[in-house]
């Protein structure tokens, strides 16, 4: 196989959609700027027995029973008997039968308070009615979109052709920026099911700024100026995604840099979904209509399709129906039928979702009740404006504003944040950067990033957006109530980019090994200047820095020592390609080595016999979405 694939593969696994973008690298010369990057229509089941190519493939899997369908209704040019449909008819048919339809998988793959190897969805299924409906874990799900686009494009595009495969290309899947690091590997593993093994992730932001990019070629450099900060806000179905990025000059040409990641919120499109069913079941109640809790989930993905249907025209469309079966054996003529209307969609949104907000505001923290239902840990404030202004507040305020995401395509709600941010700053109004194709921007600039990492675009630098430290317990003597002081070493800096390596010169630290310990991190999206080796003493609740989730680990001994003891080391640290944190502790003599490293798929040990056991989280992004608390000075 060559290292460099005919095609550059971009795919957006989006929570609503997934869509494939591609660029064919041998039918352009390397003299010239590449192409914009063509969308691969995807053939899906849009209606029993009938196959259609689409621009979008819904990103909702249906489990079919017995009586469903007819046979062969599923069928696929590649594949028959299927007893599951990935799509259109996934969404359709699921919206009346909610039971059996899996929806918000990537939302799923990121829920920390869950297995998501398990097979957990469709989420909510109680009682004998639902014992004969088959689960899938959040990554099978994933997987299962995957292997459709597998599939579709080795049938379209391949035809034969071994080298065409989607399997040998180079593929570069998108995760929202905040993805922590156990979503991205999880992410992976769904693309390796699908036999998909050459992958690079791609934060989504970065992802639509690359499409705008590359379809403004060179003219780009008129549009922004050196100075400027472009927030990307991406707003999709499950997710509220911010980031900045900085035009800067390098050697006489504008550079760009992504200079700040927000922080993970489980908000988008699904929660207004649900704030609108639970607005239709009140006034179908009122109307003397009783929902039974299958109904309420029916009404709440007819919703959803009455929403896109009303936010993503060109604002013709007035009103959509909302239908939701009747019980008993009138189901189609007991039907209960409403109407979603634009401008109550419109003004519901703004007024709940995007509130005209001061600089100063913050997400509200209300008391929450001490038990709830298990779910997905949406954001307990929905004022995405309120989000922002903590996200802008803690960084920069930006001169230039790029939109994604399915929820954006309303010209109201993106004008609701150009006048808010306006609003902020005392300089000229907001910039917004045009022509993104809001559905499938992240896909196409996914694929324009392919050839940009061969050298024929423009790259975007990016690095950790955080700064990363490791405790260290400060030597001191016993004193009654007191704990020891904890001190911060620094060993990822903010900016450091992928694929570089640093070492932490000129100091050595005593690794306890052949007991257990912890290790203790802590990271900061606000301190600057920090630098790899710089060992803070202080640590205190206004240093900046979050304390993450401590990591327990038993480092083994190794060659002839034995037992327990303190091994004089020093620490080196790599950021790879796709931004996993590696840190070694180098003995004195340079003869040991030991790899900490995070395992998402058991508790991290020490073990016998391996000279790099693994003890500290894989990722930056995943230490800075684990739970966090205030710094404290504990040891």
């Amino acid at each position: 196989m060559s290292t460099s694939s005919r095609y550059t593969i971009g795919i957006d696994l989006g929570t609503t959609h997934t869509v494939l973008a591609y660029l064919d690298t041998s039918r352009f010369p390397e003299d010239e700027p590449p192409p914009t990057p063509s969308l691969f229509p995807i053939p899906q089941v849009v209606q029993p027995g009938l196959v259609e190519a689409r621009p979008l493939l819904p990103s909702f899997l249906y489990l079919a029973g017995d009586t469903d369908f007819p046979g062969g209704a599923l069928d696929l040019p590649w594949d028959s008997g299927r007893t599951y449909v990935v799509g259109e008819l996934a969404r359709q048919h699921g919206a009346q039968v909610p039971m059996r339809l899996v929806s918000s998988a990537k939302s799923w793959l990121c829920h920390d308070g869950i297995d998501r190897t398990a097979p957990v969805l469709p989420h909510g299924l109680a009682g004998e009615a639902a014992s004969d409906i088959p689960r899938v874990s959040p990554v099978e799900a994933s997987a299962r979109y995957l292997c459709h686009l597998r599939d579709a494009w080795n049938a379209g595009m391949a035809q034969g052709d071994a080298d065409a495969r989607l399997e040998q290309q180079e593929v570069f899947l998108t995760v929202p920026a905040s993805f922590d690091a156990v979503a991205r590997e999880l992410t992976l593993r769904a693309a390796q099911i699908a036999g998909l093994q050459r992958v690079t992730l791609l934060e989504e932001p970065q992802a639509a700024f690359y499409a705008w990019l590359g379809t403004h070629g060179k003219d780009w450099r008129t549009s922004l100026r050196v100075g400027d900060i472009v927030l990307v806000c991406d707003i999709g179905g499950g997710t509220t995604d911010f980031s900045l990025i900085a035009i800067g000059e390098h050697q006489g040409s504008l550079s760009l840099e992504r200079i700040a990641v927000g922080d993970h919120i489980l908000l988008g499109g699904d929660n207004m979904d649900l704030a609108l069913a639970m607005g239709l079941a009140k006034r179908l109640e009122r109307e003397g209509h009783k929902l039974e809790p299958w109904q309420r989930r029916a009404l709440l993905h007819s919703c959803r399709q009455a929403k896109e249907t009303l936010l993503s025209g060109d604002g013709s469309i007035s009103a959509a129906p909302v239908v939701v079966l009747g019980r008993g054996s009138r189901v189609i003529g007991g039907s209960l039928k409403t109407d979603l209307l634009r401008s109550d969609v419109e003004k519901f949104l703004l007024d709940g979702f995007f509130p005209i907000v001061g600089k100063d505001a913050r997400p509200l923290q209300g008391r929450r009740a001490g038990l709830q239902e298990i779910g997905l840990p949406f954001a307990s404030d929905p004022g995405i404006t309120r989000h922002l202004a903590k996200f802008v507040g803690d960084h920069k305020l930006p001169s230039a504003v790029l939109f994604n995401g399915g929820v954006m395509k309303s010209s109201s709600l993106r004008q609701r944040i150009e006048q808010v941010i306006t609003g902020w700053q005392d300089r000229a109004p907001l910039s917004p950067l045009a022509d993104a194709d809001l559905d499938r921007a992240v896909a196409l600039g996914a694929a324009y990033y392919g050839v940009a990492r061969r050298g024929r675009g423009i790259r975007i630098r990016g690095g950790t957006a955080r700064s990363y430290y490791i405790g260290v317990e400060a030597t001191m003597p016993a004193v009654p109530g007191m704990e020891p002081e904890l001190h911060a070493l620094c060993v990822a800096s903010r900016g450091m980019e992928e694929g570089s390596s640093a070492e932490v010169a000129g100091k050595e630290f005593a690794l306890r090994i052949g007991e257990p310990v912890v290790f203790r991190f802590l990271s900061s999206s606000t301190r600057r200047g920090d630098t790899v080796g710089e060992l803070l003493p202080e640590i205190s609740a206004d240093s900046g820095m979050v304390e993450l989730a401590p990591v327990e680990a038993t480092l083994p001994a190794s060659g002839k020592e034995t037992g327990s003891g303190l091994v004089p080391v020093h620490v080196q640290c790599h950021l790879s390609e796709v931004g996993v944190l590696e840190l070694f502790c180098v003995s004195r003599d340079g003869k040991q080595r030991w790899r900490l490293e995070y395992n998402v798929r058991e508790r991290p040990v020490g073990v016998p016999g391996q000279p790099e056991p693994s003890s500290l989280p894989e990722s930056l992004d995943e230490l800075a979405e684990l739970p966090h608390r205030p710094p404290s000075s504990r040891g």
